[in-house]
């Protein structure tokens, strides 16, 4: 996994990124000696997945957000392991480069370490993904361990974790250094390869990041990390029913879908579509 010259276009590191090898475990955990920041976006299907891998993302993680910006639910907690399965297979079947990665949803590893490892079984044998990423700290990491210990690679997952939203209060900025400190520690020590950290302070995601041995993602958490993770339909500006402060929106493919389509219904209402080009004779 090279990183690309800051003096490189878009197009050559697109050209570059054809010819790489696909990203492993292994990878992750060696990419802050080798210097190398890493990407990660989720993504939901095949054609996205596709879209991702070609671009150049080091992981594409198959979120249980997928509960707001697919299904349309106010947060995650609904979300089934069967359809993490089905979306996690559409993802796999897109991707030759990029890491996959998939949640375990809500109250499908809470219950104890046998139904962690189980349903990250799954996720490995049915849906083909090469990680699982498992929400919690200190509460988690004998779950984390037992998956571990079954080499089965898991992304931790601390700060605001969605699936504990209705405990936190909301989608809320986590400030308790104390603890935040000892979920990255418990996690790291459970045998995970990577931790997401979401909504924190920038200067703590820091600490915390020089603290553990294992790469940190930032979500909310500043340039501190040693990557990076955003939903992609927020970074595209495809969903608008939450405005986090810490997206950056890297195109409006909303607007461009809107008037693609209005110029669609507008055309086959004046029969201006099809024409006699698209038409067969």
């Amino acid at each position: 996994m090279a990183s690309a010259s800051p003096q490189a276009s878009p197009d050559a590191n697109l050209q570059e990124t054809r010819s790489s090898r696909p990203i492993t475990v292994p990878d992750f955990l060696s990419a802050r000696s080798r210097g190398v920041r890493l990407t990660m976006l989720t993504a939901y299907d095949y054609t996205m997945a596709r879209l991702l891998d070609e671009a150049g993302v080091d992981s594409i993680l198959v979120g249980d957000s997928l509960g707001m910006v697919v299904q349309g639910n106010a947060n995650s907690l609904s979300v089934t392991l069967d359809e993490m399965i089905y979306h996690t297979k559409c993802v796999a079947r897109g991707v030759r480069r990029a890491l996959v990665i998939a949640d375990l949803p809500f109250m499908t590893y809470q219950v104890g370490p046998q139904q962690a490892l189980e349903s990250a079984g799954r996720l490995i044998k049915e849906a083909q993904a090469q990680a699982v990423k498992m929400e919690g700290g200190e509460r988690a990491a004998e779950l984390v361990a037992a998956v571990t210990k079954a080499d089965i690679p898991v992304m931790g997952h601390i700060g605001l974790t969605p699936q504990s939203i209705h405990r936190l209060g909301g989608f809320r900025v986590q400030r308790d250094e104390d603890r935040l400190v000892r979920d990255a520690l418990a996690i790291e020590q459970a045998g995970a390869f990577a931790i997401v950290i979401e909504c924190v302070p920038a200067d703590l995601a820091t600490r915390i990041t020089s603290l553990v041995k294992i790469p940190t993602i930032g979500i909310g958490a500043g340039v501190g990390c040693d990557g990076q993770v955003l939903v992609v339909q927020d970074m595209l500006g495809m969903y608008h029913d939450l405005h986090p402060k810490f997206v950056k929106q890297y195109a409006d493919v909303g607007t461009v879908v809107r008037r693609a389509v209005a110029t669609y219904c507008q055309e086959v209402k004046k029969s201006q579509f099809p024409t006699d080009e698209t038409s067969f004779h």
